[in-house]
């Protein structure tokens, strides 16, 4: 029995020392990528606003408030130079039949068949 538990202590020992060897493969490994990695040097460089008044936002409202009670504001009429043409809505994804017959056919949506919109209006499967 003594030879059985010099064994296992001899096969752990083993264990212990690939883990080890592994590891220090490991930490090799990594200072060698360490070391390969070279310092960033940013592409774009920023105008110093060092010299620049930052804004107060209170006392710009201050002088803004102290002025303006007394007279109503200003509108300037509107300048019709031209009449204004028609107004386009570009809200979303457009989806009009000329516009998907304007796109090449890989581009379109597949048709849906019938076993499809049977699927997704009953909401899933049977």
């Amino acid at each position: 029995m003594g030879g059985k538990v010099s064994s296992k202590m001899a096969a752990v020992g083993r264990v212990v020392q690939v883990r080890l060897s592994n590891l220090d493969i490991y930490r090799s490994a990594t200072t060698l990528v360490t070391q390969a990695v070279k310092p960033h040097a940013p592409l774009m460089k920023f105008p110093s606003r060092e010299g620049v008044p930052r804004l107060n936002v209170q006392e710009t409202l201050k002088t803004l408030a102290v002025g303006s009670p007394s007279s109503p504001p200003v509108v300037a009429p509107p300048l019709l130079s031209r009449p204004p043409g028609p107004v386009t809505l570009l809200s979303g994804t457009p989806d009009s039949v000329a516009t998907v017959k304007e796109l090449p056919q890989r581009y379109r949506r597949r048709a849906l068949e019938t076993d499809e919109m049977d699927y997704i209006q009953r909401g899933g499967p049977e």
